[in-house]
């Protein structure tokens, strides 16, 4: 089974080499590694390029969003089982190896999740079936997609700004009706202070749009959309006190 990798990139000198280091040092040998640069300006192309001839793609332009560079890797992508990992975070060694023993032969009509240590947070499990409705999904990095559930449900919403990966998890489970194939094992690390982590609010408002937008019951939605807020009213205050 062959594995693609996509990792979305602008501006982080600092951090892409432990992320491509994290895929290209994986024992897994049948991977296509694809890295799409946001038109950088500060060093990151000239430590891409250090790489460039273990790379199945590289390309460097400006893009509209984070999900708009998901999309064109996603694009170019050959393998059976894409996977994205975006800069600055990483994958665990054996990553790859547990994701195809996993599947198996035949990816199927399944998307796998494993678990995921975010930075501060800690350990993060990547899917609770019994939480569905209410938005228990780890983020991205764990994921791994069958290239025919792209073709099938679509890519990536590009109207969304931070929370675009969650709609595709809810819409692909919860709509779609695709199998979760979750294992328990830790795929990638997850380092804070994204886009995600600085508007906690504004991906909690997404969240809501989200279970709105597929029929979810809108008294549940705005009644949990509350309860989160409450939850991480110390976060989102935090967040809101840095950006002053």
């Amino acid at each position: 089974m062959k594995i693609s990798i996509v990792t979305a990139v602008r501006n982080n000198a600092a951090e892409i080499e432990e992320t491509i280091q994290s895929v290209l040092g994986q024992d897994y040998p049948d991977v296509e590694y694809i890295i799409i640069d946001g038109a950088s300006t500060d060093g990151t192309v000239e430590i891409i390029e250090k790489y460039r001839d273990r790379l199945a793609a590289f390309v460097s332009e400006p893009d509209t969003g984070i999900y708009n560079a998901m999309n064109k890797g996603i694009r170019l992508a050959t393998g059976d089982v894409i996977g994205l990992i975006n800069s600055g975070d990483s994958y665990f060694p054996g990553a790859f190896s547990l994701v195809a023993a996993s599947f198996g032969p035949e990816p199927g009509r399944r998307i796998f999740w494993g678990d995921v240590a975010y930075e501060f947070l800690g350990r993060v499990k990547g899917f609770r079936k019994n939480k569905l409705r209410i938005g228990a999904f780890a983020p991205h990095p764990s994921m791994f997609v069958p290239r025919q559930v792209y073709e099938e449900i679509g890519l990536y919403d590009e109207s969304f700004r931070l929370l675009g990966d969650y709609d595709f998890m809810y819409r692909a489970v919860n709509v779609a009706g695709v199998t979760p194939l979750y294992v328990p094992e830790l795929i990638a690390f997850y380092r804070e202070g994204g886009l995600s982590d600085r508007f906690i609010y504004r991906c909690l408002l997404d969240e809501l749009r989200v279970k709105i937008r597929y029929g979810q019951n809108i008294f549940i939605a705005y009644g949990v959309f509350v309860l989160k807020v409450m939850k991480n009213l110390s976060r989102i205050l935090f967040a809101k006190r840095k950006k002053l």
